[in-house]
């Protein structure tokens, strides 16, 4: 039976793969006839060369956006089927009584085994991204980010996972609902000290060295209203040669941050763009709409995630290799799950965030009016990140949280078209 299973799901990932290269490496991403020629267009600002390299980086990087989701689902999905999940829980127990140490252990052996499965994935999306010169990251830089990555998502997840079953064994019906209540002050924290314990493990933060420009900014805060003292800058050169901003934490911890590629690559004026941008999502309110969607996501999340585990391992838990929800070895299933509702709720998610991104822009438009600036700026981030300006439709669904580079220029374009 685990074999026949096993077949099964071997082959619908290969269908998966089969029907994604096909759709991503023959599907139209021209340009609608109206845009062409205009400053939406890429021939207007990149090369042939970059025309060409942005295309085939985008293509190869979203078709392994996809795999690698897939692929995920599937080790979660063959951890089960040939019990070492089960394998694991017996080793666990064997450790202590403790039943945070027996969480502890277990997820030390998940975890090793899905990072060293997913390796060679994530070893060529590296290359990848190296090989197109997107990523300037040495190979021990980027396997110490990821040794990073493995203890803080370790750390996090023993205290998550801990607290999870012993709710699911304190209370069988209704820990979803529990599971859901401590998430919210559990989801507070981790944005307060995101900032100043996380991200600093990665990388160097500092105040930003322009003075003159964080007056500039200071002053677009102070018009909007927004309790800003310092804007930062982090090191990112050593890393990327992309471009990014954004404000990050809560509370005393909130942050201001320019990537240095973005203040070495970008002019003043394209960077207040930037910066009016993240200041309109403060105006907007969008971190509390981003909370709310959070906490109702989470709630459905949860609530079904508690019906599919019960009516799985009812139904196929001997298969599975399952023989409880309330067993450590039925954490795979919980991430299965979890994982294919995040992917398949991620095309509302991103609209909601697309929408969001769109009414910065505009707010951004409306304080400084600089469309010049804005639309160069658009075509910088084109350009250092190599994307694709009309990506297919299955691809903004599922990896766009902004709108499309076309649709942005065009947005400030008609800018003027739209208010008068």
């Amino acid at each position: 039976m685990a074999r026949k299973w096993a077949g099964t799901a071997i082959v619908i990932y290969f269908l998966i793969l089969v029907f994604m290269y096909l759709y991503l490496f023959n599907g139209d991403t021209s340009l609608p006839q109206q845009w062409i020629g205009t400053a939406a267009d890429p021939a207007t600002f990149l090369n042939a060369r970059e025309l060409m390299l942005s295309e085939q980086y985008s293509q190869i990087r979203n078709f392994m956006f996809f795999a690698y989701n897939a692929f995920d689902w599937i080790v979660y999905f063959f951890i089960l089927l040939f019990g070492l999940s089960r394998v694991f829980e017996r080793v666990a127990a064997s450790q202590s009584k403790w039943k945070i140490v027996q969480a502890g252990v277990y997820l030390f052996l998940l975890s090793l085994l899905s990072y060293v499965v997913t390796f060679p994935l994530s070893y060529i999306s590296y290359n990848l991204s190296k090989s197109y010169h997107i990523s300037t990251q040495t190979f021990s830089s980027w396997m110490k980010d990821g040794l990073i990555d493995f203890w803080v998502n370790f750390g996090q997840m023993v205290i998550i996972v801990s607290v999870l079953y012993w709710l699911i064994n304190k209370s069988p019906k209704r820990w979803w609902f529990h599971a859901w209540l401590l998430s919210i002050p559990f989801f507070f924290f981790m944005m307060f000290i995101q900032p100043v314990v996380i991200d600093p493990l990665y990388n160097d933060f500092y105040p930003l060295k322009n003075k003159e420009l964080e007056t500039e900014i200071l002053k677009l805060a102070s018009q909007a209203d927004i309790p800003a003292e310092h804007v930062y800058e982090v090191n990112m050169a050593e890393k990327t040669n992309a471009l990014n901003a954004y404000v990050t934490g809560i509370g005393a911890n909130s942050r201001i941050v320019l990537w240095d590629t973005t203040l070495n690559r970008l002019k003043e004026k394209e960077i207040l763009v930037i910066m009016a941008h993240e200041m309109g999502h403060y105006v907007e309110k969008h971190i509390y709409i981003g909370i709310a969607g959070y906490l109702i996501l989470t709630f459905a999340g949860l609530w079904l995630t508690a019906r599919l585990m019960k009516s799985i391992i009812t139904r196929y838990g001997k298969v599975l290799k399952i023989t409880g929800v309330g067993n450590l070895s039925s954490l795979p299933l919980f991430l299965l799950i979890t994982a294919m509702l995040l992917f398949a709720s991620s095309p509302l998610s991103n609209f909601v965030s697309r929408y969001q991104e769109e009414r910065a822009d505009q707010y951004a438009m409306e304080m400084l009016e600089d469309k010049e600036s804005a639309i160069t700026m658009f075509q910088e981030l084109t350009r250092s990140g190599l994307s694709q300006v009309n990506p297919p439709l299955l691809v903004k669904w599922f990896r766009y949280s902004h709108p499309t580079m076309l649709e942005r220029i065009i947005s400030v374009e008609n800018y003027h078209t739209v208010e008068e």
